[in-house]
């Protein structure tokens, strides 16, 4: 009787029984090919976002260092993740991509190693991202270049806003500053 209470007891807190992991648990590579564990993000609030240099919506990559720079002293990061999953909008390697972010936009937020965000390539922090059975709140897709997905300061997924929405949308403002 007791290895079944202490099964539910797992299966309720979220634990990683079935192969579920949180957003902690992910260790990415960042745009410089070092790890970047998401466990140093504890506590506070993220936006993770799939970026491209050459699409309609790149000039949000301005919107995004703006909203950066004006809430990151409020524990909040933004993780850019290049991805040449649309169109080919991203065919620069992590160097290209670096410079260009840093030159045309003074890029310093994080940003990742390009992966991909959908398909047979998908990286696993996408899955987990996309698919309610791992993140325990919805399933989404990737829809295009610069979606975005808001993560609390305890690594639950709040919401997704569309590609199209710019960054510093009400309703993200609203999330940062907990109104």
């Amino acid at each position: 009787m007791k290895p079944i209470i202490i099964a539910f007891a797992l299966l309720l807190s979220g634990s990683t029984l079935f192969g579920q992991k949180s957003f902690y648990d992910f260790t990415v590579e960042d745009i410089d090919g070092k790890e970047f564990s998401l466990a140093q993000l504890k506590g506070k609030k993220v936006m993770v976002v799939n970026t491209a240099s050459k699409c309609g919506l790149t000039p949000q990559y301005e919107d995004l260092e703006k909203l950066y720079k004006k809430y990151s002293d409020q524990n909040f990061v933004i993780i850019g993740f290049p991805a040449n999953d649309f169109m080919s909008q991203e065919p620069g390697s992590d160097a290209d991509i670096k410079e260009f972010c840093q030159k045309n936009f003074g890029v310093t937020f994080p940003m990742m190693s390009k992966i991909s965000v959908k398909g047979e390539e998908m990286h696993p922090l996408y899955k987990w991202l996309t698919t309610k059975e791992l993140n325990g709140v919805e399933d989404s897709e990737v829809k295009w270049n610069f979606q975005k997905y808001l993560i609390d300061e305890s690594g639950k997924l709040i919401s997704v806003i569309p590609p199209r929405n710019k960054p510093d949308t009400q309703e993200v403002i609203d999330w940062l500053t907990n109104k």
